[in-house]
C-alpha cells in the first residue's frame, strides 16, 4: 500500500500500525515530518493517483479514493447541505489485459523511488491475454515541464475534437491554453459541454472555476452543474471514440504539482457506455446560460475574481 501522506493527514498513525502489524507492507509517499522525508522534503508534491493491482491482472483506476466519504453512513466526513450530508459522486473502471502492466509499473516505480521494503515473491508482470478489442494507453505523469504529459494529452484531443467534447471534472480551474482550446472547439461547431460540481467541499475552488464560466459560455460551451451530489469524478469522451477517466483534475495542482493516472480508451462501446453516465448527469444537473450568469450578483463576481488570485494554490 502506497498512501499519500498529505491526503492522509487526519489518519492517526495507529490506523497504518494496524495494517503493518496485520502483514501489509506501507509506504508513505513523502511524509509530512521532514524526520521521515527521504531526501527532498516535498510537500508540494503529492501522489493523487488511485490505483489497485490484483495479481497484476486487473487493475482498478478513477477517481475514487479509499475514504468514508464514500460509505452510506451518515457520519464520515461528507459535505451537509440543506441538513443532509451529501453522497458522492466519482467514477472508476476495471481493466485487465496488457494494460494492466503499465499500471504495476508506475506503482513499482513509485515504491522504489519512495524507498519502500523489498517486495518478494510473486509475478508481478504475468503474460496478459488480449481479450478485448479497446485500444489502452495508461498515462501517468509528475510533476516538471517535461513531464507534463495528461497537459499535453488533453489538449491533443480537445483541439482535433471534430463533432463533440464532453467533460466531467471536480475541480475546474484550467490554464490559458486549456481554455482556449474549449473556446476555440465550441466557435468551430464542436458539441462541448462540461459537468462540474454545483457544491464542492472546496468553495475557494468552486470560485475560481466560475471565474471563467462567462468567456466559456460566450464562447458557446455549454456549462452544467451537477445537483443532489458532490462530483469527484473525473472523465471525459470526446468524438463518442476517445475516453479517458483517471486521477487527474483540470487544475494547477494535478498538471503541474502531483503523481496521477489516467486510462485513455480509444474504444466506441467503451465511449458509448461513458456517454451513458454523462447524460445521467446532465439529467441531474443545472444548465448555466449565459444571460443568468450575466445577472449574478455583484458579491458572487468578486468573491470569484478573488478566488482566482490563488488558483495556483487550489
Amino acid at each position: 500500500l502506497i498512501y499519500d501522506s498529505v491526503g492522509s493527514f487526519n489518519n492517526p498513525a495507529s490506523f497504518f500500525k494496524r495494517l503493518t502489524d496485520g502483514g501489509i507492507k506501507v509506504v508513505e509517499f513523502n511524509p509530512i515530518n521532514p524526520l521521515k522525508a527521504r531526501g527532498n522534503w516535498l510537500l508540494a508534491h503529492p501522489d493523487h493517483r488511485k490505483i489497485l493491482i490484483v495479481d497484476g491482472k486487473i487493475a482498478i483506476t478513477g477517481g475514487i479514493n479509499i475514504s468514508s466519504v464514500y460509505s452510506s453512513r451518515l457520519s464520515g466526513g461528507r459535505v451537509i447541505e440543506k441538513g443532509k450530508p451529501l453522497p458522492w459522486r466519482d467514477t472508476d473502471i476495471q481493466i485487465e489485459g496488457p494494460a494492466v502492466a503499465e499500471f504495476q509499473k508506475l506503482f513499482l516505480d513509485t515504491w522504489s523511488k519512495q524507498n519502500g521494503p523489498k517486495l518478494s515473491g510473486g509475478n508481478y508482470y504475468p503474460r496478459a491475454k488480449e481479450d478485448g478489442n479497446a485500444l489502452v494507453r495508461v498515462v501517468g505523469s509528475i510533476p516538471g515541464s517535461d513531464n507534463r504529459i495528461m497537459f499535453i494529452v488533453y489538449v491533443a484531443a480537445i483541439t482535433f475534437a471534430e463533432h463533440s467534447i464532453h467533460l466531467t471534472n471536480a475541480y475546474f480551474i484550467p490554464d490559458d491554453q486549456i481554455l482556449k482550446a474549449f473556446m476555440d472547439a465550441a466557435r468551430r461547431g464542436v458539441d462541448v459541454k462540461i459537468i462540474l460540481p454545483g457544491t464542492t467541499d472546496s468553495a475557494v475552488a468552486l470560485y475560481a472555476a466560475q471565474y471563467n464560466y462567462s468567456g466559456l459560455l460566450e464562447a458557446g460551451v455549454k456549462i452544467y452543474e451537477r445537483r443532489n451530489a458532490l462530483l469527484h469524478a473525473k472523465t471525459a469522451v470526446i468524438d463518442g471514440v476517445w475516453s479517458t477517466v483517471g486521477s487527474t483534475n483540470m487544475d494547477y495542482w494535478s498538471l503541474l504539482s502531483n503523481d496521477e493516472a489516467n486510462a485513455v480508451v480509444l474504444n466506441r462501446d467503451f465511449a458509448a457506455e461513458m456517454e451513458k453516465t454523462f447524460t445521467k448527469d446532465i439529467v441531474e444537473s443545472h444548465q448555466i446560460k449565459v444571460e443568468e450568469w450575466k445577472e449574478r450578483p455583484l458579491f458572487w463576481k468578486i468573491r470569484e475574481w478573488f478566488a482566482h488570485l490563488f488558483i495556483r494554490w487550489l
